[in-house]
């Protein structure tokens, strides 16, 4: 790896190139790609949610099953295994990161694992982490590090947190209109307010920093969503950032966790291809339309205004999210199982899998490289010669 022109990442001691993986589930995002990120002194980070279906012994045991308790447990046990995997790839390198949706009932099981099995950072988003801090008591070597979007939930946290002695080691602010997957706007015709735009988020939130009397501790601010090149990530550096995290990239790189036809459909996806929706989760969710997706999106009106009085279960007699719009026959969100459509996309189900995607054109355009030439375009703008 080329020594990086930018000034280094630092998170709890440890200087790092400001290269972020970001956290991508069902499954998108695990050892393999976490490790080989951290390898090249980076961040890499692995998707906490459903990690069993990369273990055939677990799923074996509770592919099928309809027992709550086995499956969180099975959960917990993978992600352990993941962390470990992804440690002896890194060899000491970088930071292995778990990302924790606030939105899933077992966050803080998520959190309470991933702290005892070694994991050097918890990135959290899907909602406000206010109690991130408590959850990882008596762990702190551990960074924490919040994933918001505005200037006024950013303050709104450090208020929170600086009440229990406690700051962010790094901030990710998470551009809504660019970003893949869950996005940090409450409602779909919020993603493309100038409020979000890293332009006006940046500055601001440093200016914060100085009203608040915290601008010496120099908490990094790593903007996400739709950095694409070099180019890119000089401005957002000069602008005050001390690093930058993507997804989509990361997710079709030779390295992924993912199913190869997985990586073709992100990789080979065109702007008219990449729709929002909202989530069953409650949030606003970006994707490729692929079949499935297609046909849920000419049916979505309709089934939301069919949910409002019904009673359902947990399809999976799991109930994964805290609030899930199919479960609780909220009209206003999202009417499936996201659960079911996830882990289909990461076994390269191109006819039954929803496939989170970000917004922008990724870097090396439709070809699937290492992760090893990614960061090294990003760091000095060298690209590679496909053959």
């Amino acid at each position: 790896m080329s020594t990086s022109p930018f000034p280094p990442l630092k998170i709890k001691g440890k200087s790092l190139v400001p290269i972020v993986q970001g956290g991508m589930g069902v499954g998108i995002s695990a050892h393999r790609l976490a490790g080989t990120v951290a390898s090249l002194n980076g961040v890499g980070t692995i998707a906490s949610v459903d990690l069993r279906r990369h273990h055939p012994d677990l799923m074996a045991e509770t592919g099928r099953s309809r027992n709550r308790e086995a499956i969180e447990k099975a959960n917990l046990i993978a992600l352990d295994r993941e962390i470990k995997m992804a440690q002896d790839i890194a060899q000491g390198q970088g930071v292995i990161a778990v990302n924790v949706m606030r939105a899933v009932t077992q966050y803080q099981d998520y959190v309470r694992q991933s702290c005892q099995s070694g994991a050097d950072a918890i990135v959290m988003g899907a909602g406000l982490p206010l109690d991130l801090p408590e959850l990882t008591d008596g762990y702190p070597d551990v960074a924490l590090v919040p994933i918001l979007s505005d200037v006024r939930g950013i303050v709104l946290l450090l208020k929170k947190w600086m009440r229990k002695n406690r700051l962010p080691d790094a901030i990710v602010i998470e551009h809504p209109k660019y970003a893949g997957g869950h996005l940090g706007a409450a409602k779909k015709e919020d993603v493309d307010d100038p409020r979000f735009d890293f332009e006006v988020v940046i500055p601001g939130v440093l200016q914060a920093f100085e009203e608040m009397g915290i601008a010496s501790e120099k908490i990094p601010l790593i903007p996400a969503g739709g950095i694409n090149s070099h180019e890119r990530v000089r401005e957002l550096i000069d602008l005050g950032a001390s690093a930058v995290q993507l997804g989509s990239a990361f997710a079709v790189a030779e390295e992924g966790d993912a199913d190869i036809e997985f990586k073709k459909v992100l990789a080979g996806a065109k702007d008219k291809d990449v729709v929002d929706f909202m989530s069953c989760a409650g949030l606003p969710a970006r994707a490729v339309k692929t079949p499935w997706l297609e046909k849920y999106l000419n049916r979505e009106e309709k089934l939301m205004a069919a949910a409002a009085g019904k009673e359902h279960k947990c399809t999976l007699a799991w109930d994964c999210l805290l609030q899930c719009g199919l479960r609780d026959s909220n009209p206003k969100h999202g009417q499936f199982c996201i659960d079911n459509q996830l882990a289909a996309a990461v076994t390269g189900d191109v006819q039954k899998g929803l496939f989170f995607r970000g917004a922008s054109s990724l870097p090396f355009g439709s070809a699937i490289r290492p992760v090893k030439e990614l960061v090294h375009y990003l760091l000095t703008g060298e690209k590679p010669v496909f053959t």
